[in-house]
């Protein structure tokens, strides 16, 4: 694998695994981490591209900040500031996001209805 995706906590990376293929390394901060969780997250990452997907709120800006400085070369994923935090955002919300990082490749994406890929037309 050639991404790594590095989340605040378990609850972020339970919500991003429903729409990424299971292969796709998810790597938690459990918090504000400290120099021991950064030395470890370096390791995980290798040299893997990261893409960092934290909330939108002081918290998950401080963690940003941090990870900045240990992945200068991340890609940044944003949330909405009305959502409260990745675990809530809506998987459509995700997937656009996720799309928009080019990360097309490795969405789960969900399986149309057949009521939505039905045309009048067929019959």
């Amino acid at each position: 694998m050639d991404i790594a995706i590095i989340v605040e906590g378990k609850n972020d990376k339970s919500r991003l695994k429903r729409v990424l293929h299971e292969d796709v390394p998810i790597y938690c901060t459990f918090g504000t981490p400290g120099s021991e969780q950064l030395d470890k997250l370096r390791k995980l990452v290798g040299q893997n591209q990261a893409y960092i997907f934290t909330d939108n709120d002081s918290s998950g800006k401080r963690i940003r900040f941090l990870l900045r400085d240990l992945f200068p070369d991340a890609e940044h994923i944003y949330t909405r500031k009305g959502y409260s935090g990745v675990e809530h955002t809506p998987e459509e919300y995700l997937i656009e996001q996720l799309e928009k990082a080019g990360l097309d490749a490795h969405i789960l994406y969900p399986a149309q209805s057949p009521a939505s890929i039905w045309s009048k037309d067929e019959f």
